[in-house]
């Protein structure tokens, strides 16, 4: 069987214990995976692969803290909780899923899944920050047992008020798009005119559809104007609610309402640090996100206040459904997701492709592959030279999981030379565009690419 992941050497860090680990695990992991594919003792195989896995990955977390404690890095107590997040509570939770499924495939297969994903994400990316390879994204998180307090918070509270059992996906949400989003900001005050803090809340369209909605009898499977009022005072109520939970929250008044385009919203992740970023998943029900910026100074022109009880807040919700019809009318358009370390290359293909295509973007293969799992696109152009992982990583990985398997993907490079486009046939690219193409060109091979599909 083909290994899942393989260790290239510009994911090492240059410290030669911690790399070495990393290679270890990369090693388990594979190991695993073909562990799953042989059915005799497979449950033997797995549990002893676990316990392997286990232990080089407390060890690794051990070598780790103790390099970054020698050179003072500044991100350890961030990190270390990570780490203990990842031993204390995923794991564990994963090994008791294992147990009682009696090591079912698709308990096997989420257990590597989920390592899969920590190994990629955590390793490639968290480890590289310690020698400033890359930006360490989540320094100004709140402490774990406040994030731990306020998702069993939310868990409950989402089944109180909705009879929903949801999951906690991810305690770091870097704003990933999922299906058909709402985005609702509340701005809250208290005392001084600084004290000021900002949950956003953000919907998948069917989950209010599925919640509000229902609660309210209406049918419909799209948003008006009587479901976005009920949302939109549902989710006060939700706020509140959770801010009783935690006296220091409990003080702050509401302050100001907005409703934010998708756009506005990445303006504020990419601005703001945020202090509480929990994705959430209540399976069929659709997906929601819980975030928080606190304290923060609001700036103006992120979009028109909703007013309480009077006319501008209808005229803020009609504006808001009107744009929301715009954008469906552009529903139907295939979806291309646009991967690419470049921002010039990415905003350039976004111009290009935006007036007949819905045009997603990403700046590396990490986010490519969490955009791919929430968002699934038509096509996906993919540059081939990345940092960390590259395009041809992106796209193993990709087919690695049987729900991508067959997601189209054109390689978007600047490489010319035959061998980089032999080296990756076995992998069943959809074809390969010269970035430095003329545009109409670049356009008309897109243009072209789903003119064959409809045929």
């Amino acid at each position: 069987m083909e290994p899942k992941f393989v260790w290239q050497e510009e994911y090492a860090i240059g410290v030669d214990i911690i790399d070495r680990e990393h290679q270890r695990l990369f090693k388990i992991i594979n190991k695993l995976f073909d562990f799953r594919a042989e059915e005799k003792d497979s449950q033997w195989t797995c549990q002893e692969g676990i316990k392997y896995f286990k232990g080089h990955a407390m060890k690794h977390f051990a070598d780790e803290e103790a390099y970054m404690l020698s050179i003072q890095y500044e991100g350890l107590e961030q990190h270390r909780r990570m780490h203990r997040s990842f031993r204390e509570n995923t794991l564990p939770a994963l090994e008791q899923e294992l147990e009682r499924s009696g090591y079912a495939p698709d308990a096997v297969e989420h257990f590597l899944g989920v390592c899969a994903g920590w190994l990629i994400g955590h390793t490639l990316t968290e480890d590289q920050a310690i020698t400033g390879k890359q930006t360490r994204k989540w320094e100004n998180l709140l402490p774990g047992e406040e994030l731990t307090a306020m998702k069993k918070v939310i868990v409950q509270l989402v089944f109180d008020m909705f009879h929903l059992e949801s999951q906690m996906v991810s305690d770091a949400y870097s704003g990933e798009k999922f299906g058909s989003g709402v985005y609702y900001r509340l701005v809250y005050g208290k005392g001084r005119e600084e004290e000021k803090q900002e949950v956003i809340l953000v919907f998948e369209e069917k989950l209010l559809i599925n919640t509000v909605g229902r609660i309210l009898g209406i049918q419909t499977n799209k948003l008006d104007t009587m479901l976005t009022h009920a949302a939109r005072y549902t989710a006060r109520q939700f706020v509140s609610r959770v801010m009783e939970h935690f006296p220091e929250m409990d003080a702050y008044e509401l302050k100001s309402e907005n409703l934010l385009s998708y756009e506005q919203f990445q303006q504020i992740l990419a601005r703001e640090k945020l202090q509480v970023s929990l994705l959430f998943n209540t399976g069929g029900a659709g997906y929601f996100a819980y975030c928080v910026i606190a304290p923060h100074l609001l700036e103006k022109g992120m979009g028109a206040a909703i007013e309480d009880e009077n006319e501008s807040a209808m005229d803020e919700v009609e504006k808001f459904l009107m744009k929301r019809k715009a954008e469906e009318g552009a529903a139907g358009k295939p979806k291309v997701l646009v991967v690419d370390d470049s921002l010039t290359i990415r905003h350039g293909m976004k111009q290009l492709l935006e007036a007949d295509y819905e045009v997603a973007l990403a700046e590396s293969g990490i986010a490519a592959i969490r955009t791919i799992t929430l968002n699934p696109p038509d096509l996906v152009l993919l540059d081939y030279e990345m940092p960390v992982c590259d395009g041809k990583q992106t796209l193993e990985m990709l087919r690695s999981d049987p729900a991508f398997a067959d997601t189209p993907v054109i390689f978007l490079t600047g490489r010319r030379d035959t061998q980089s486009m032999i080296g990756v046939m076995p992998l069943k690219p959809a074809g390969y565009l010269i970035k430095h193409s003329k545009p109409e060109e670049i356009k008309k091979e897109i243009d072209n690419f789903f003119a064959k599909k409809k045929d």
